[in-house]
């Protein structure tokens, strides 16, 4: 049987510094390494900015990434310096002539042997069919001009002055 708790000896006295020990022991046993609980922006922004400046140099080159196909067949360049990459961009193609970057639709164009027997339909025309002013191109390009001009007025550039970009199909007849 159990003594009565009155008759039980007393538990030894711990020491302090026994105490203190044990405690640093637990201490360094249970110690967790601290969890990184915030994000580092500074080098996020440097990869941010990284990341802009290619995706900016490769826009800047939009000229570039015209794809051919078969409407398409783009031909050697005679140009000795280098192309300006500001202006309007007008592609003529077997199909159609084309105005921008996006390649809005000017004029539908008929095909190639009936172009090259009867020209463009008289009616894209200014004055008759042997006329070479196509007034909607006219019209596109002029609009184009006029955003330019204020385009180039807000950037400090010479407003009376503009570029315009031609790709052409290399089957495409040169008017002379």
């Amino acid at each position: 049987m159990t003594p009565p708790p009155s008759s039980r000896p007393p538990p030894p006295k711990a020491s302090i510094v026994r105490f203190k020990a044990a405690l640093r022991k637990a201490i360094r046993k249970n110690r967790q390494e601290p969890e990184v609980d915030f994000l580092n922006i500074v080098a996020m922004l440097d990869l941010m900015t990284i990341i802009l400046v290619f995706l900016l140099q490769s826009m800047a080159s939009s000229t570039a990434a015209i794809k051919e196909n078969d409407d398409l067949r783009l031909s050697r360049s005679i140009m000795r310096a280098e192309p300006s990459d500001q202006g309007v961009i007008l592609i003529i193609s077997k199909s159609a002539i084309l105005l921008g970057e996006e390649g809005v639709p000017v004029i539908m164009l008929p095909s190639r042997q009936q172009l090259a027997q009867q020209g463009l339909d008289a009616k894209h025309k200014r004055s008759g069919p042997n006329d070479l002013y196509i007034v909607p191109l006219a019209n596109r390009l002029q609009n184009a001009r006029t955003v330019d001009k204020a385009v180039r007025a807000a950037k400090g550039l010479d407003p009376t002055s503009s570029d315009a970009i031609i790709i052409a199909d290399a089957t495409t007849p040169i008017a002379g």
